[in-house]
């Protein structure tokens, strides 16, 4: 199984907490990777997991919260595998909003993602394929 997968999945349903409290496990995605000034679960986290995810495997991430950041790290390819990072684009494709996850598999016109903030915990999810702005992959 792919490294970044096999880390991800250990996470798998982790949840941010609705309210006042947050959960100190994804807390931890934030503080792990630098951004100690964090303090509520209510930021947006997809990227924080995923440079998360890449520390665990002991590889240097994006520094940054933002999903798009994710367009110019590792190796673009066309044919995605298990554990590519897939990077689509929100509220519009111009946009700097944007989420990224871990490639799980496509089926029709969806993308399977693994990811965190994925309505709010770490889950596979399917998108549509019409919001995907690359596929990149890093060599582990």
């Amino acid at each position: 199984m792919n490294k970044l997968v096999e880390i991800a999945l250990k996470e798998y349903g982790t949840r941010a907490v609705q309210g006042e409290n947050s959960n100190p496990e994804v807390i931890k995605y934030f503080h792990g990777t630098g951004f100690d000034w964090v303090k509520n679960d209510d930021t947006p986290w997809c990227a924080a997991f995923l440079n998360w995810i890449l520390k665990e495997a002991g590889i240097a991430g994006t520094n940054s919260l933002l999903a798009r950041s994710f367009l110019a790290f590792g190796e673009h390819v066309e044919v995605p595998e298990i554990g590519d990072i897939v990077v689509l684009w929100r509220v519009a494709k111009e946009s700097i909003y944007g989420h990224a996850g871990l490639f799980i598999r496509e089926s029709g016109n969806s993308l399977f993602l693994l990811s965190g903030n994925q309505d709010e915990e770490v889950k596979i999810k399917a998108y549509p394929k019409w919001q995907l702005l690359d596929i990149r992959r890093v060599n582990i």
